[in-house]
């Protein structure tokens, strides 16, 4: 209560009134720091701020429970992921061995024709071009498995996690040791220990990604004429020669050499590569029902592996039906008397139902590209089964022949000893018929096992070095570079149509990192061996030809004898188009194909089904048919045109598949 007085006189003062309620003016219930007082208090504050600062906090909290649920969530599926992969991880060290497939299987199966494309089949797509003048690693291939009538998913995951394992362990040996041999230098892949042979268990397949997913490629107008092509030839096969070994176009019937189908299985996975599906499907049920090895009857060692062996190998790749992998075991295992000889040189031929072997009847000798040239076959058996004895016994054919004595600068003879394992024939060298795989083989052993074996490598580097030293010629008038032969010191002119698999098989090679200088040469041969169509009356090549040393007036570089002049479809000039088109991307390899297919089609083709070798090159009005479709025709020659027009060079992808000399394409392996 104021006073006048004191209002009135005294300065302004400010009083705080407080009132007590009973409890505090008693002293009781003041903080006591009791939980139900702690909450009263937090709850007072809560109401004391303003509705905008409470909807800020919760907003907050409701942001922060969120963020916390998806990282719990995330950090389950990391942790399950780790966890899986421990567990996979120590499986795998006790199961799976250190080689996988570059390409792990399969092709996408053949596709049904559709409207577009007339009587012609809608094939498997191929990808969208990319520059061939880039040197690429192996790209991702979509990859699908038929088993019968089902396919199964890709294995691009699987192809993924390789890829990368490849190009860590790249950087780990970058500095390591270098390989050399007068001016290649060749970093070793991956690793310099010997690879692995034992059986790879190959990982589940797992759906493709859409983004790995690329947009197709359409067949082109020479692929699909490669296709009619085929058509024909098989028209003829099924009308006259279904299941036998070879067709005679002329006389509407076949010819018997081992009784084994050997034209269908030759051709099956040429039909896989060219999409027809309805075609593979009806050999395929002939395998199944009718193939059957358990014959009294002798074998060629060398063409059934490559023909019968390297045909079911690639094509239970391509396809992954199990069926061929078997028929593949059964006759892998047939041919293995050939090696029970004195020196472990097997014989040329086997009996594949008695299980006995002998050499030829008028000689104990085998030819050296024989007994060099089955060895991707036996090796990839050994993988895919685990049986060490296949790739044994053909391991010891190549350690062997590398340290015999009787070559002239890495050229080997023509033939060798099956008793005493020595060369014979001495003093005869050449690129063709009886030598000529043998160095396709040094190379092609070498890119199948990772580029690790360097006995491989040291043996085909120094014969390509003795071929030119003692082999390399030019021709007159148009200075034409061929590969001649050497026989006891002298040179011969002479040049077998054989000797067309080198081109493609040095670009082969400077693909994969050799001299640059073989990719000159073999641009060279390669316009050698179009010559030796191109210079012929009929287009066609002779079987042998002679190069011209000297200037003659009227005289081509090309001389033909009458003995040489037939054609026996030959795949070797073609094949090499292929490698020169696939490394280059150089059209006129292509345009050089598409002649060579023209005269096939002008001059041997039959119209009631089949084409036929014939014995003159030389003449157009009457090229004299000889009444016979070799296998190779369906197997090599016609494969080769289809993947030379291709667009796609991941068709059959050369830095994960490596051909045998049948044309047969076997996956690559790299290390795990």
């Amino acid at each position: 209560m104021y006073s006048g007085a004191a209002a009135a006189g005294s300065p302004r003062r400010d009083f705080i009134s407080v009132t007590l309620g009973p409890e505090e003016a008693a002293g009781v219930g003041g903080y006591n720091n009791s939980k139900a007082w702690r909450r009263r208090s937090c709850w007072r504050k809560w109401k004391q701020l303003s509705r905008l600062q409470r909807s800020v906090i919760l907003f907050l909290f409701a942001f922060l429970a969120v963020c916390g649920v998806i990282s719990y969530t995330s950090m389950g599926e990391t942790w399950k992921s780790i966890t899986n992969k421990s567990l996979d991880d120590q499986r795998t060290e006790q199961e799976i061995p250190r080689l996988k497939l570059a390409n792990p299987a399969v092709l996408p199966a053949p596709q049904k024709a559709d409207a577009n494309h007339g009587d012609y089949p809608e094939l498997s797509l191929q990808k969208p071009p990319k520059s061939p003048h880039v040197r690429r690693g192996p790209s991702n291939l979509q990859i699908k498995a038929p088993r019968r009538d089902t396919r199964l998913k890709t294995r691009h995951d699987t192809m993924r996690a390789v890829e990368e394992l490849v190009e860590a362990d790249k950087v780990e040996k970058t500095e390591k040791s270098i390989i050399s041999w007068r001016g290649a230098v060749i970093e070793p892949d991956q690793s310099t220990e010997p690879p692995s042979s034992k059986i790879m268990e190959l990982e589940k397949p797992s759906p493709v990604e859409p983004e790995d997913q690329k947009e197709p490629v359409p067949i082109n107008e020479r692929q699909l004429a490669v296709i009619e092509a085929f058509r024909h030839a098989w028209k003829g096969y099924k009308d006259f020669a279904w299941g036998h070994d070879e067709l005679k176009p002329l006389s509407k019937s076949y010819s018997e050499w081992f009784g084994l189908g050997l034209t269908l299985i030759d051709a099956l996975d040429t039909m896989w590569i060219l999409g027809l599906k309805e075609e593979f499907e009806e050999a395929r049920k002939w395998v199944a029902n009718d193939l059957v090895f358990d014959k009294n009857v002798d074998v060629n060692l060398f063409e059934s592996t490559i023909r019968i062996l390297g045909g079911l190998l690639s094509t239970y790749h391509l396809s992954g039906d199990s069926l061929f992998l078997e028929k593949a075991k059964d006759i892998g295992n047939r041919l293995m008397p050939a090696f029970k000889t004195p020196s472990k040189i097997p014989y040329s031929d086997v009996n594949i139902g008695r299980g006995t072997a002998h050499p030829p009847r008028w000689t104990s000798d085998s030819t050296v590209a024989e007994v060099t040239s089955i060895q991707l076959e036996f090796r990839e058996l050994s993988r895919l089964t685990g049986d060490e004895k296949f790739r044994k016994a053909v391991d010891e054919v190549m350690k062997h022949v590398h340290i015999l004595s009787g070559k002239n600068d890495g050229l080997v003879p023509m033939f060798i000893n099956t008793n005493s394992g020595q060369f014979t024939h001495l003093g005869v060298y050449t690129l063709g018929a009886r030598a000529d795989s043998y160095y396709e083989y040094l190379l092609k052993q070498w890119i199948q096992g990772g580029k690790k074996e360097n006995e491989l490598l040291e043996d085909y580097m120094r014969a390509i070095e003795g071929v030119k030293k003692h082999l390399l010629q030019r021709s007159e008038p148009k200075k034409l570079t061929f590969v001649g032969e050497l026989t006891h010191g002298h040179f011969s002119a002479k040049m077998d149509h054989l000797v067309c698999f080198l081109p493609g098989t040095l670009a082969l090679g400077a693909h994969n990192g050799l001299a640059a200088d073989h990719m000159k040469l073999a641009e060279t041969l390669i316009e050698t061996c179009y010559q030796m169509y191109a210079q012929v009356e009929t287009g066609l090549s002779p079987e042998i030809v002679h190069f011209n040393l000297h200037a003659q007036k009227g005289h081509k570089d090309v001389e033909i004898k009458p003995a040489d002049r037939h054609n026996l479809l030959r795949p070797e000039t073609v094949e090499s188009l292929f490698y020169m088109y696939r490394f280059t991307g150089d059209k006129k390899y292509q345009d050089w194909g598409w002649e060579i297919l023209q005269n096939f089609n002008r001059y041997t083709r039959v119209p009631t089904g089949g084409y036929t070798s014939i014995n003159n090159v030389q003449n157009p009005s009457n090229p004299e048919p000889r009444d016979k479709m070799e296998s190779f025709f369906l197997g090599e020659t016609l494969k080769y045109m289809f993947l030379l027009f291709s667009d796609d060079i991941d068709l059959i992808n050369l830095d994960k598949y490596v051909f045998n000399t049948e044309a047969h394409p076997l996956p690559i392996w790299v290390p795990a």
